[in-house]
């Protein structure tokens, strides 16, 4: 069989991108390539260099080259996936299947630099090809053609995507080509649309940026905030221009507002202290590849959100390779691949965020929390002990620490670490109801149940209606057999909050059950298993339910079931006794 025909049958397909926020986005055979699961791009640093494929036999035939970067793809190794259609491609060279298969992955990879003849071949045989044309608009504003790029825009359809892209992308040439006025008309369409006024707010500012009219990008920046709410990138985008003109006071009045607006976001001090310290930034003047950067991470973030992920991956892809610096979407670009379980990639990502950017503290945070989940603990644990010492008065690394050690089970140095994050809250606010809950938790599994009651009451205090803090403390008392009444309210309460949750249901149902109205347990119990099957412990407590109402076959049924999904030693020593004898006379007050 020919390749052209095995690619036909196995791989033929077109990719939709999802509703981005008012407007139903429709974009036809961006990449044929993303059968079978939706790869992502694996080069986290975009770097153009060729990957090193895993080792595989794939003898010398395009087929088995391409079957070689079917298998890479489809493992999400989407470099050698790149490599390996190129190689079935040099075999093959007239195989425009090949040809878009190895420029998706490409795109995907970062390894944009190399795929202008690709998209030039693509866009010769489907001329409204919206992401070869986007590449190669992309490679003339960065190399200076404006001119042809903009004549790549205009032969652009106005219709699904594009009906946003378009008018951008006009505005955004026309900027490169110092026509600024007539940049600011073409944004114009997208006011239009409903829903889009803040993204014409956002690009109308950065246009005015860019002509050097101070006075009108600030206003477009504050219509930005009125329409669409005091976002980080807006209030980022107005102190750097506020910086760039030398007013200080209104940089830093900018970011002290957002700081209000959300104190439990540590984004905004590196910006603050850089005002503050002399270490304002220097950022440069916006430029028509920085527009049309923020465009394509604009799109990138909706379609993310929405979970595109592939079509979230390319259009960041291009966004950091029109603004290699650009912190923001480089944290996206983490976040994408933390999604698809790459977290040694999305670390290399986060290792390229410089330590004077906004994003410089979250990024760490987050590097830290993907070396623990890679089992790397003790690198982890060291990671946010440096930051701790680097910055004194914060207690988020001291706070993740502990959630370290907790997810381990080594609930005593969980505690101190909590301690240590407790003692510089100073001012204890309703935002923190989350380490006391914490701490409680750790304090609760090391046996020190009076601090860790006091912890959930805090809690409590703090976030009177926070579903979890009301379960957990309510079925400590439950387990305890103390303050059942108190603890059923609590639990109800809980369960009207969170009715899905199947662990809240199941801690109704197992106060019930202790309370002794065993009918209402079932009722509750067989739901928690309904929307929890596979937890031991709620499946031995319908057990034990069923055993109380006579339902002596059911109760058994549960119970090996319950010893089917591994549970920990002392639950299973408990079931199995059951499964031999039954409930005692006093067991199931004791369980």
């Amino acid at each position: 069989m020919p390749l052209q025909r095995f690619l036909t049958l196995l791989s033929k397909q077109t990719l939709t991108a999802r509703r981005l926020g008012a407007l139903v986005a429709v974009v036809s055979a961006v990449t044929a390539c993303s059968a079978g699961g939706g790869p992502l791009a694996s080069d986290s640093v975009g770097s153009d260099a060729p990957r090193t494929a895993p080792a595989a036999e794939v003898g010398t035939s395009a087929y088995g080259h391409y079957l070689a970067g079917r298998h890479a793809q489809a493992i999400h190794d989407t470099g050698s996936g790149a490599d390996y259609y190129l190689e079935a491609l040099r075999r093959e060279p007239d195989n425009m299947q090949l040809v878009r298969r190895a420029f998706s992955m490409m795109v995907m990879e970062g390894r944009i630099a190399g795929t202008r003849a690709f998209a030039e071949r693509i866009l010769a045989v489907e001329k409204d090809d919206p992401m070869a044309a986007l590449v190669l608009i992309s490679q003339d504003v960065l190399d200076g053609r404006a001119h042809s790029a903009a004549e790549r825009v205009v032969k652009l359809s106005n219709t699904g995507i594009n009906a946003f892209i378009v008018p951008m992308l006009t505005a955004w040439t026309m900027v490169a080509e110092g026509e600024f006025d007539k940049a600011l008309g073409a944004l114009g369409e997208i006011s239009k649309e409903e829903g889009f006024s803040s993204l014409f707010s956002l690009h109308a500012a950065l246009v005015n940026e860019a002509a050097g009219r101070y006075d009108a990008a600030v206003e477009h920046y504050r219509n930005a905030v009125s329409d669409n709410g005091l976002s980080l990138r807006v209030v980022e985008l107005l102190g750097a221009l506020h910086e760039r003109n030398g007013r200080l006071d209104d940089a830093l009045a900018a970011y002290e507002l957002y700081r209000r607006e959300h104190p439990e976001s540590p984004l905004i001090m590196p910006l603050i202290e850089g005002v503050k310290t002399g270490r304002a930034g220097k950022t440069h003047k916006v430029t028509a590849a920085d527009g049309i950067a923020e465009a394509f991470f604009g799109i990138s973030s909706s379609l993310r959100q929405q979970n595109a992920r592939d079509m979230a991956t390319m259009f960041n892809r291009l966004a950091l390779y029109l603004k290699p610096d650009f912190p923001i979407a480089r944290i996206l670009m983490a976040d994408i691949l933390e999604s698809e379980g790459r977290l040694e990639e999305a670390n290399a990502t986060y290792a390229l965020i410089g330590e004077n950017s906004t994003f410089w503290w979250a990024a760490r945070l987050r590097t830290a929390i993907n070396l623990d989940a890679r089992n790397r603990p003790e690198e982890a644990v060291a990671m946010l002990e440096k930051m701790a010492a680097k910055r004194p008065g914060e207690y988020e690394p001291l706070l993740q620490i502990g959630d370290i050690m907790r997810s381990r089970s080594r609930f005593g140095e969980a505690v101190s670490a909590y301690d240590r994050a407790v003692s510089r809250l100073g001012k204890v606010e309703p935002q923190h109801w989350t380490i006391f809950y914490s701490r409680g938790i750790a304090l609760e599994r090391s046996k020190q149940w009076q601090r860790a009651e006091d912890d959930f009451l805090m809690a409590l205090s703090l976030n009177e209606d926070q579903p979890y803090v009301l379960n957990y403390l309510g079925y400590s008392w439950v387990e305890q057999g103390i303050r059942l009444e108190e603890a059923r309210a609590m639990i109800e309460k809980a369960v009207s909050l969170r009715p899905n949750d199947g662990y809240i249901v199941d801690s109704l149902g197992w106060i019930l059950y202790r309370l002794d109205d065993i009918e209402g347990a079932v009722k509750y119990l067989e739901k928690a298993v309904e929307l929890r099957p596979d937890d031991p412990t709620i499946n031995d407590h319908l057990g034990d339910a069923y055993w109380r109402v006579g339902r002596r076959l059911e109760a058994g049924f549960q119970w090996r079931r319950a010893l089917n999904l591994n549970p920990d030693e002392a639950l299973r020593r408990a079931i199995e006794a059951k499964v031999g004898k039954g409930l005692g006379g006093t067991d199931e007050k004791n369980h």
